[in-house]
């Protein structure tokens, strides 16, 4: 028998519960979807909020051939496999064929680059799926050739409908007389996943010998507790634990941190994950408060690769513990935020004619390097150049935090820039 989940996924747009932003009445996907104009998409979102649902919906509206792979267990071979059977479709069909990558951040290079030529021909169209920002994850040639939507978790009126849906619609609960007394334990347990919520309730109800099932907040705990192992088995509070091990590190909590690790690595999360994770908290959190920790986090990613597990746990914690216990600073992030933000708000601005290159004699002549001043011939190698566009002139990107080393870092950039920039 089908899991309740998949007795009650929803098969058109109007059964579809959530995400209101994106597949609303007058949205750019529902109005692409209405005139057949699907792009190439990745569905962004944590688990259980209707990715793997809306691919479905999609592919049944469109009547469009639907193939469907999981990154976790398909490899090179797979994906070219469809792509065969997509290809001799097209013989009989116009319609492209939907393509659906499951976790597709968990597809390597390789893998990606063999999606690559299939998409840029409309030899199909894809639908990748994944809890995991794709700006990191996602090659950028596949990227550049995809729309992103962002999916958002559901909230307490979309999860009461999913509920009072399975109850009233369900071939076999709806034998059943069931009454939603309290429904706060459901939502705690589930997380927001609605594929979670939905096993939770079949738990209960079947846990029940009676024809009559009250739903309370103590029954619910009781019958999770008893099938904790069942419930759980997917690994689903992937995303909350990740989640509070980089906040334990940011809060410069090692035994938090190594807690949250431990939890991780004994639910059987993907090392590599927690190891790349900490690259970034490196640079995001820790920047030039000290650098040496980018340094240590990028060696315990390799590290954990070359030797896996389970001695791999060790450099892991190691690097964790030192994260943690490292001053930190967010001054690097921003700057690149406020920059890509300025880039964005103001376009395109011209390069300086002293800082541009000037490999030709025309552009020689057009004054391209003219009174550019080589830095390293000059006074402690620092010459008074203006380094940015005559519009964003003084405008100050990156302003160091106050700790030990980036104090040392602002009294240099002071000494060399006096007042321009503020520091």
């Amino acid at each position: 028998m089908q899991p309740l989940a998949e007795r009650v996924r929803p098969k058109d747009l109007n059964s579809y519960t959530g995400q209101e932003h994106i597949i609303g009445e007058g949205s750019a996907l529902r109005n692409a979807i209405s005139q057949n104009l699907l792009p190439s998409l990745i569905l962004w979102g944590p688990p259980g909020v209707g990715k793997t649902t809306l691919a479905l919906i999609i592919s049944l509206t469109l009547k469009r051939p639907f193939y469907s792979l999981s990154a976790i267990n398909s490899g090179v071979k797979d994906v070219r496999e469809v792509i065969d059977k997509a290809k001799e479709n097209n013989f009989f069909t116009q319609d492209k064929p939907v393509l659906f990558i499951d976790e597709i951040h968990r597809f390597s290079k390789s893998q990606q680059d063999s999606l690559l030529g299939a998409v840029e021909k409309g030899i199909v169209t894809l639908i990748g799926a994944t809890t995991e920002n794709p700006s990191f994850e996602v090659i950028p040639a596949l990227l550049s050739r995809c729309q992103i939507y962002v999916l958002k978790h559901l909230e307490e009126h979309h999860l009461l409908s999913i509920l009072k849906n399975a109850i009233e619609k369900d071939e076999i609960l709806r034998k059943r007389k069931i009454e939603l007394k309290e429904t706060e334990a459901l939502y705690r347990v589930s997380g927001g996943d609605a594929r979670k919520l939905l096993n939770a309730l079949e738990i209960v109800v079947n846990s029940s010998h009676q024809n009559e099932v009250t739903v309370s907040n103590e029954f619910v705990l009781n019958c999770i507790q008893n099938n904790l192992a069942l419930y759980d088995k997917n690994g689903e509070q992937h995303y909350d634990i990740i989640s509070a091990f980089i906040k334990s590190m940011r809060g410069s909590d090692p035994n938090g941190a190594v807690y949250w690790l431990a939890r991780m690595l004994e639910g059987g999360e993907d090392p590599l994950f927690i190891a790349r994770r900490m690259v970034i908290l490196a640079s995001e959190d820790i920047g030039n408060a000290n650098p040496t920790a980018l340094v240590i986090a990028n060696n315990c990613f390799q590290a954990v690769n070359v030797i896996g597990m389970p001695e791999g746990r060790i450099v892991l914690s190691q690097t964790a513990t030192y994260l943690a216990c490292s001053a930190k600073s967010n001054a690097a992030y921003m700057a690149i935020e406020e920059a890509i933000g300025a880039v964005r708000a103001k376009g395109d601005l011209p390069v300086p004619l002293h800082l541009r290159n000037a490999p030709t004699k025309l552009m020689k002549n057009l004054d391209y390097g003219k009174d550019y001043k080589y830095a390293h011939v000059h006074e402690n190698n620092f010459v008074d150049l203006e380094f940015l566009p005559e519009e964003l002139s003084g405008k100050l990107f990156y302003d160091p935090n106050n700790n030990p080393r980036e104090n040392e870092l602002r009294a240099f950039l002071k000494t060399r820039w006096k007042e321009k920039y503020g520091y």
